[in-house]
C-alpha cells in the first residue's frame, strides 16, 4: 500500500534536479512513490527525470505535460497520486537526510490529516541561511484552538496532507499565478481539526536568483492582493471570516504591507507597484493600528509600516540592506 506520494513539478531546473531527486531515494524503503511532473521543460530536465525513472522504476513515475505553471503541475501530480498522504517538493529544493523515513514513521505513529513541519533555507553553495520553524508550537492543534495557525508560512512544501482533503473538496492550486500557496493552503484549516505540528526540519528551500519569488518581474507582486481577496472570500462564504478577522488583518499586514513592499523596495524603490500595494492594504484595513497582533509586532515591522505608509520607500530599502548585511556577517 502506498502511504505517501511525493509530487515534484519540474520546469527548466536541469542544474538542480538531480540533487532534488537524490534526496527522496531510500532503497529498500516501501510505502511511498515519487511523481515527477515535467511541466513542458525546454532544457534537459526531462532527460534527467527519464534517467531516474529508468534507474528506479519502482519508485519514480514521470508525467509529461504542456507548460501550465507550478499550480497546474501540482494538480496533475496530486490527481495521479496513489498515496494516502501527499507532499509537494519543488524541483530546485530538496528534502533533509532521513526526511522520508521519518515521515513514514510518523504516519504509522500518529493520526492526523495535516502535519506542518520545519524548513531550512540554503544558498546555492549549500550554506544554511535560515532556520524556519513553520509553526511556533509542537503537537496537536486546530484553527479554532490556535487562530495564529494562519500566521504560519502558507507554503505547500511544509505540509504533509491527507490527499483526500484536496480530492473530496475539489480544492486545487490556481495556474500561472504567484502566491498560489497563500490562496490555497490556509483553506485546508477549515476542513479538519486533526492538525499537528513538528519542529523536525524536513525541507530545504534553495534561495536562488532565478527562482519565481526572486524574479525581476516586480509587477507580479501585485498578485498577492488577488490571493488575499480569494482567501478572504473563501472564509466569508463559510461564515468564518469575522471569527478570524484579526488574524487575516495581520496576515495581510505581514505578507502584503511589509513583505511584498519590502521586496519591491529593495529592487525598485520608485516602482508604482509600491503605491498600489500600500493603497490596497490601507483601503482594505483602515483601522489596522488597532489590531492586537500589529500593535505587538516587532519594532522593525512597525518602523517599516510607518515608512511605507509615508511612501518612504528609499528609506525602507536602506534599512533592509543594512539588516541583510548584518544578518549575513
Amino acid at each position: 500500500m502506498i502511504k505517501l506520494s511525493i509530487v515534484i513539478p519540474v520546469y527548466n531546473v536541469e542544474k538542480y534536479l538531480a540533487k532534488c531527486l537524490d534526496s527522496v531515494i531510500y532503497p529498500g524503503l516501501d510505502a511511498y512513490e515519487v511523481i515527477i511532473v515535467n511541466d513542458g521543460s525546454t532544457d534537459d530536465s526531462g532527460v534527467i527525470a527519464e534517467d531516474y525513472c529508468r534507474r528506479f522504476p519502482s519508485l519514480f513515475r514521470l508525467i509529461e505535460t504542456e507548460n501550465g505553471g507550478l499550480g497546474s503541475a501540482r494538480n496533475v501530480g496530486m490527481e495521479a497520486a496513489a498515496g494516502e498522504f501527499i507532499i509537494f517538493l519543488d524541483s530546485d529544493d530538496w528534502l533533509c537526510e532521513n526526511a522520508v523515513p521519518e515521515m513514514l514513521a510518523l504516519l504509522e505513529q500518529a493520526d492526523f490529516d495535516i502535519c506542518i513541519y520545519g524548513i531550512l533555507s540554503a544558498s546555492e553553495n549549500g550554506a544554511v541561511l535560515d532556520d524556519v520553524r513553520s509553526c511556533p508550537i509542537e503537537g496537536p492543534l486546530s484553527l479554532s484552538r490556535f487562530p495564529q495557525l494562519l500566521f504560519c508560512p502558507p507554503s505547500g512544501c511544509n505540509k504533509l496532507c491527507r490527499r483526500s482533503l484536496f480530492i473530496e473538496s475539489g480544492l486545487r492550486f490556481p495556474s500561472r499565478v504567484w502566491y498560489e500557496d497563500l490562496c490555497t493552503m490556509p483553506k485546508l484549516y477549515l476542513m479538519t481539526d486533526r492538525i499537528i505540528s513538528t519542529h523536525r526540519q524536513w525541507y530545504i528551500y534553495l534561495q536562488r536568483s532565478g527562482s519565481i519569488i526572486n524574479s525581476a518581474n516586480y509587477r507580479r507582486n501585485l498578485e498577492i492582493t488577488d490571493a488575499l481577496d480569494e482567501l478572504i472570500r473563501y472564509y466569508k462564504a463559510r461564515g468564518q471570516y469575522e471569527k478570524y478577522k484579526n488574524e487575516f488583518e495581520y496576515l495581510a499586514f505581514y505578507n502584503c504591507f511589509i513583505t511584498a513592499c519590502v521586496r519591491v523596495s529593495l529592487a525598485e524603490p520608485g516602482s508604482p507597484v509600491l503605491d498600489r500595494l500600500r493603497d490596497y492594504f490601507l483601503q482594505q484595513f483602515p483601522a489596522y493600528k488597532e489590531n492586537p497582533y500589529i500593535s505587538k509586532a516587532p519594532f522593525k515591522y512597525r518602523l517599516l509600516s510607518c515608512l511605507i505608509r509615508r511612501r518612504r520607500y528609499s528609506a525602507v530599502k536602506a534599512i533592509m540592506e543594512l539588516n541583510n548585511r548584518a544578518k549575513h556577517k
